[in-house]
């Protein structure tokens, strides 16, 4: 009889370990597993000179360094017109000399014996004056003769004041607005020849970060415009995930929180944590079937970053997010 016992207690107990064991199994929440994707910064290497590509030295897959010279350009205009305004400079200097130097030396001595013989021609012109001037106040010459004298008199004061002002103009130079426009000019062309040499230094383009090359557009002897990227660099170290997820799913996810995500492509889990949250556009949003009891869900995109740095992290990755675990 004992034994009948036992083993109905026995049977009860499994019986209730069974419906216990099946009714969390059945009441468990489900598994929800959020997908994302390794993203990482790029940085697209252009010139702004347009031009026929040369001396490429990198390919695809080729890890580089900051400052590493990736590629040339060949333009021959740039270099004609480096030419041209170097030339412009050296005009523009040469005008500058000029007006500082002033008139040369065998000018200044022109301006001073002209100077000289206006003075001794109004020096003449002034004792003749007197002398007409005696005679007609003694009555021996008309009055004619005094007013030719007087006139000649007045033209060499002119003549005079006018080749002293010349040679006074000869001995002091060009004028300070003179000076000043010729110095501006200098500069201007300068400021032409430093701009065609930053043209010629975007000939030649190199690495401006760490990473590795992820696609080169042109090859050597292609045409390529302004602007135009030849090489696209990506920065491993710069990674993030990232992952869409429905608007209700936020309550865990928040600025700042951390989590596990397992990497297939390294067989590796690694912390996450997430540093942007920001709405998608509306076409991403989950609308609702029935206008009773239910709303339209919006898609936030949620990026999330290693808390620490990850080897042979690419873009383009798989990373897989248990949310239950959240």
């Amino acid at each position: 009889m004992k034994s009948k016992v036992y083993t109905v207690t026995l049977v009860l107990i499994a019986l209730i370990t069974a419906v216990a064991f099946i009714g969390w199994f059945m009441l468990r929440p489900a598994p929800y597993v959020m997908q994302g994707t390794v993203e990482a910064t790029s940085y697209k290497v252009s010139s702004k000179v347009p031009g026929r590509v040369d001396s490429l030295t990198v390919r695809r897959g080729d890890v580089v360094r900051k400052g590493q010279f990736l590629y040339g350009i060949s333009s021959p205009e740039v270099l004609a017109k480096l030419t041209q305004a170097e030339a412009a400079r050296s005009a523009a200097a040469a005008m500058q000399d000029k007006v500082d130097a002033g008139a040369r030396k065998q000018q200044k001595q022109q301006a001073y014996e002209m100077w000289q013989k206006a003075q001794a021609g109004l020096e003449l012109a002034r004792k003749t004056y007197e002398r007409v001037k005696n005679l007609y106040d003694q009555g021996v010459v008309p009055a004619q003769k005094l007013d030719e004298a007087q006139a000649s008199l007045k033209a060499m004061q002119t003549t005079e004041t006018a080749a002293r002002a010349a040679y006074t103009m000869a001995v002091e130079g060009a004028q300070r607005e003179d000076k000043a426009a010729a110095a501006a000019l200098v500069e201007q062309a300068g400021g032409a020849v430093s701009e065609v040499e930053s043209f010629i230094l975007e000939t030649r383009q190199y690495a401006p970060v760490d990473g590795e090359v992820s696609s080169v557009i042109s090859e050597n002897g292609e045409l390529v415009g302004t602007g135009f990227p030849v090489i696209t660099i990506v920065d491993l170290s710069d990674a993030w995930a990232v992952f869409n997820v429905k608007e209700t799913m936020l309550p865990k996810i928040k600025q700042g929180t951390r989590f596990n995500g397992y990497f297939p492509a390294l067989d590796t889990t690694l912390e996450l944590a997430v540093t942007y949250i920001a709405a998608e556009a509306s076409y991403a949003t989950w609308a609702a079937t029935r206008t009773s009891g239910e709303f339209d869900v919006k898609t936030f995109e949620v990026h999330a970053r290693p808390t620490a740095p990850v080897e042979n992290l690419k873009p383009g990755m798989t990373v897989l997010v248990d949310y239950n675990s959240l």
